[in-house]
């Protein structure tokens, strides 16, 4: 998925992207990730003056571990898209260089920048639900399926003695 910069400066084209994107690849090394449907890309580019903008956004279905019980959770993810792209031939040097991305190419291949956005956008904690009760420390019973029964006195350690004052 290739944006020629120059030739959409210099034609004024109005480009479009719509396709969809296999995630095999992105998410092989995210174990928190289950599975992952095609990543939906739906991106407008217009150029503006000597740059070219590229807006729209990013679809994703996903299938996660919940961070506290491990179960499967569904979420379906829009992750809104925008950058700015500018022949490196074309800065005046008065641009603020954290706003835009300088290309030194005559083509710029989107898919990386595409692959940064939805891994940014990823739930960085999803819950199966917000009571989720989550697992034991102890013996790792799903809290949420039934009660464990472990002991849920915690005592730090430094005053495990004094606990022993008490007992008589």
């Amino acid at each position: 998925m290739y944006l020629h910069i120059q030739e959409a400066i210099s034609k004024g084209l109005n480009l479009s992207y719509r396709q969809n994107l296999d995630t095999g690849e992105l998410f092989k090394d995210k174990p928190d990730v289950l599975s992952a449907g095609p990543l939906r890309v739906n991106l407008e580019a217009r150029p503006e003056g000597r740059s070219v903008r590229v807006t729209g956004e990013l679809a994703i279905d996903l299938e996660m571990a919940c961070s506290r019980c491990l179960d499967p959770v569904k979420e379906q993810v829009t992750i809104p898209f925008e950058e700015v792209f500018v022949p490196s031939s074309a800065l005046s040097g008065d641009e603020d260089e954290d706003e835009i991305i300088v290309v030194k190419e005559e083509k710029v291949d989107l898919i990386p920048y595409i692959h940064e956005y939805t891994l940014l956008y990823l739930p960085f904690a999803p819950l199966c639900g917000s009571d989720c009760k989550g697992i034991c420390p102890d013996c790792g019973q799903n809290l949420n399926e039934r009660a464990c029964g472990c002991s849920k006195d915690v005592i730090n350690p430094k005053f495990a003695a004094l606990k022993d004052l008490f007992d008589s």
